[in-house]
């Protein structure tokens, strides 16, 4: 029996690869010379620079940069040196996670950690970027990334501006005089989720702001500035479209990213599926095994567990999905692929107990056993 198990996280319980190799364990318990082949998962969120590093045969390497606050902090990121490519989350130099809620207002977050990031990977020989830009603290447009990466972002006295969107207020003029010119050789693909526009009732502000500790009035304040600060980046990047879906992710990196880097915005499980080549290892699979740590509703408007069903599907493989839970909308996961599901919970237990990676892991090899068993007697 050959079969690919392909689990996201349980986000604060298991990495992908802790799920991967708990599963792997049951299966060994019914088949001892099943092949097993573990592939690390993400969807572009928490865990998407470990899963791809370890799912490409990378490795991972820290570098301390300028915090969301403006204090160092050290963010871990992947690199792939075959092919020249880094792997970084965003949330790693400018998270919200990074700030705590008393701390957290977007006019003071920047992202100019992220621009140190990518700076540090281009010197150790990185042309190859792939960012997730979800759980951000930020509403800056990206402006402290660009400053980090050498873009003038001027005031009116030809200055740079503030770090947060307080600095966007600021912005008289846009220059690539010093831009790193090693930019103009780095491709940049971005994990983008949403489809949000920089700008509007459907914008970052708007939208995501709260989020981030702004109040009614910044809000405003920030959309202003964003709108502006989009008709300046036009006069330098003609082809600079504020309306375009995912501009307004993570308060405005994916208008950054997509105006100034020329990068593309895609869905993060895709991303991750076409660079671990997962299509590869599913083709000769007897069943494939997927999962996360909660199946829902929401689980079928492209989280991973989808993302490897729609693959298994196109070769005509069996799926079974496992999960810390399930709710009653899981249903919606069969019409998508998902054979069946099974949550790994064995009883009531504390939410503590439930989270503890040696129980989850316990759960995980127990339930796939047992679902495994029963595959068995039909064999």
């Amino acid at each position: 029996m050959n079969v690919v198990i392909a689990i996201d996280s349980f986000k604060g319980s298991l990495t992908s690869l802790e799920a991967g190799e708990s599963a792997a364990r049951g299966i060994k318990k019914v088949y001892p010379n099943a092949t097993t082949i573990i592939r690390p998962l993400a969807d572009g969120g928490e865990g998407t620079a470990y899963a791809l590093a370890n799912g490409c045969g990378g490795r991972l390497t820290n570098v301390t940069v300028t915090g969301p606050l403006g204090k160092p902090v050290v963010c871990q990121y992947g690199i792939v040196d075959e092919t020249h490519t880094a792997i970084i989350e965003m949330a790693g130099a400018a998270g919200i996670t990074l700030v705590s809620p008393k701390e957290r207002n977007p006019l003071n977050t920047t992202t100019y950690g992220v621009g140190e990031v990518i700076l540090d990977a281009i010197k150790n020989g990185c042309r190859r970027f792939l960012i997730g830009i979800g759980g951000s603290a930020t509403n800056d447009g990206g402006i402290g990334m660009l400053q980090a990466l050498g873009f003038g972002i001027l005031d009116k006295n030809g200055r740079q501006v503030e770090f947060g969107a307080k600095g966007l207020q600021q912005i008289e003029t846009i220059t690539t005089d010093h831009v790193a010119p090693e930019l103009s050789e780095c491709t940049f693909r971005i994990a983008c989720d949403v489809t949000n526009p920089l700008c509007g009732d459907l914008g970052c502000s708007a939208v995501f702001g709260p989020q981030k500790g702004a109040d009614p009035t910044m809000i405003m304040q920030m959309d202003k500035w964003l709108a502006y600060y989009a008709a300046l980046s036009k006069a330098v990047f003609p082809n600079a479209n504020a309306k375009y879906p995912g501009t307004g992710a993570a308060g405005g990196m994916g208008f950054a990213f997509l105006t100034f880097l020329h990068a593309s915005l895609e869905s993060g499980i895709k991303i991750i599926l076409e660079e671990t080549r997962l299509s590869d290892f599913v083709k000769d699979a007897d069943i494939v095994i997927t999962g996360e740590g909660r199946l829902d509703g929401q689980t079928v408007m492209g989280k991973a567990p989808i993302g490897v069903a729609k693959i298994a599907k196109k070769y005509g493989k069996p799926v079974i999905a496992f999960s810390g839970c399930v709710t009653k909308d899981a249903v919606a996961c069969n019409a998508e692929g998902i054979d069946a599901f099974f949550p790994v919970l064995r009883g009531v237990v504390s939410l503590d107990e439930a989270m503890c990676t040696a129980n989850a892991m316990a759960n995980m090899e127990d339930t796939v056993e047992q679902v495994f068993r029963l595959i068995q007697t039909f064999a």
